[in-house]
């Protein structure tokens, strides 16, 4: 019984905080009136075939008898996807096919020729001589990379003419960027290593420039503005500062990978526009509602009392699963719809075991609470098998899509995987908590049309 209550009050907390992430796109915790103690957005996010958008096929600019390396091929992959969020491009989809090819994403993409342009671009990472000023993140300025000696930049829209600030060295001398524990609990840094050359420039500027601000500057714009706090003469370093943890994974991937370490270009890019459409999304809802709605009707009539239960624990579950959908941040295409609606069907599946069992024990004569209990261990064996089973499949398709870049088929394996892990949950812990809670104080001799009997 003691069980029994603390399940239910954790499904209980649970459902509300599910039901909270479901009716928000933002998730805001205050620590105070100034700051926020956690901040997240959650919205429901779409795509291509739900949302459109731009659509590219990239490929390593090398010879055919040219091997690609993985982990080029990966930070490439990484560096690409920092470039287009930069534009705001948000949910980018980008997936590696083959050895040397990259199928890339971008839902809601407004601007194609800027997008296509980003992933064009060569980046050029800096390290530049800020003096004792600070320049803000995200602030363009002029370097004398570039310029020739004595030339002067071109007048800004203002007509003022913009400051040039000398580039100590280039990212190429980086060997090395990881992410370590800072400091303060809570705050990260940023650890680098120089090659040989890079070392000798960086021992000789940090030993004069001490106390004054050196800029890591991507493509003309500063990343960050660390002061030198002392001399960095062994060709490693560290970055310090307030950085979370994915401020500063970022930073880290910027500094290692300011270029791409393998030349690609886009092979094919087009823009796709939503296939469903807003009038076909609304009766695929419909529909969708329909069919929930007629399976909760045929468990309340089929099984009556336990099926109501089971109808609470399957609407319980989409609950659950709708939270997992936007923390986890699943882009959602129609064969995520698609998968996600399969997996209520693997939820009933579970039930109808149990329920048929139960059934049987209570025609055996069992008193109610050890018909529960004897139902669910008899029907646990099959309801783990068939789980399982789809679970294999659902590994078996996303390492399929993600080898060959067929998004859509990943995103119909982690919607059907998700949901199978939920119902799992659901008929293991919420139908037989519901289960207990309502029927442990009922004879089921007394009332065998309650139980379909």
């Amino acid at each position: 019984m003691r069980n029994k209550n603390n399940w239910l009050v954790i499904i209980i907390i649970l459902l509300a905080f599910s039901l909270w992430i479901d009716l928000t796109d933002k998730i805001s915790i205050p620590l105070n009136d100034t700051t926020m103690l956690f901040e997240r957005d959650v919205p429901i996010k779409l795509g291509l075939d739900l949302r459109g958008g731009l659509q590219a096929l990239l490929e390593a600019d090398l010879p055919a008898d040219v091997k690609v390396d993985t982990d080029a091929m990966n930070n490439a992959k990484t560096i690409m996807q920092n470039r287009v969020n930069a534009l705001g491009v948000s949910e980018v989809n980008m997936q590696i096919a083959g050895e040397r090819r990259i199928v890339a994403e971008f839902p809601g993409a407004t601007n194609p020729e800027e997008v296509v342009a980003a992933l064009k671009r060569t980046a050029l990472l800096e390290f530049v001589d800020m003096g004792s000023t600070p320049i803000p993140q995200g602030t363009t300025i002029v370097t004398d990379l570039g310029l020739e000696a004595g030339a002067t930049p071109e007048p800004a829209a203002d007509g003022t003419t913009p400051t040039v600030y000398h580039t100590v060295m280039t990212g190429s001398g980086l060997k090395s960027a990881t992410v370590g524990q800072g400091q303060l609990a809570g705050q990260y840094g940023i650890s680098f290593t120089l090659d040989s050359e890079a070392s000798k420039i960086f021992a000789e500027y940090t030993s004069t420039h001490r106390g004054q601000y050196l800029g890591i500057v991507l493509d003309k714009v500063v990343v960050s503005a660390p002061v030198i706090n002392e001399p960095i003469t062994g060709g490693e370093g560290s970055i310090s500062g307030s950085f979370t943890q994915a401020e500063a994974q970022t930073l880290a991937v910027q500094l290692r990978s300011g270029s791409l370490p393998i030349p690609i270009k886009v092979v094919e890019s087009r823009t796709v526009g939503p296939t469903l459409g807003e009038e076909s999304v609304r009766k695929s809802v419909l529909a969708g509602l329909i069919g929930l709605g007629v399976v909760i009707l045929f468990m309340g009539i089929y099984y009556r009392l336990p099926g109501v239960i089971a109808d609470l624990a399957l609407i319980c579950y989409a609950i659950f699963s709708l939270m997992i959908f936007k923390m986890v941040g699943v882009v959602l295409t129609l064969p995520g719809i698609a998968g996600f609606i399969l997996s209520v069907g693997m939820a009933v599946d579970a039930n109808v075991l149990i329920f048929e069992r139960l059934k049987e024990e209570l025609r055996a004569g069992r008193n109610l609470r050890q018909a529960i209990d004897i139902a669910w261990s008899r029907a646990w064996p099959s309801i783990r098998d068939s789980n399982s089973s789809t679970l294999i499949t659902c590994l078996i398709l996303y390492a399929f899509g993600n080898t060959f870049g067929a998004s859509m088929v990943k995103g119909f394996a982690v919607t059907l995987a998700l949901g199978v892990g939920v119902s799992l949950f659901t008929a293991i812990t919420v139908t037989r908590t519901f289960l207990h809670t309502v029927l442990d104080n009922i004879k089921g001799a007394e009332h065998p049309g309650w139980f379909g009997l």
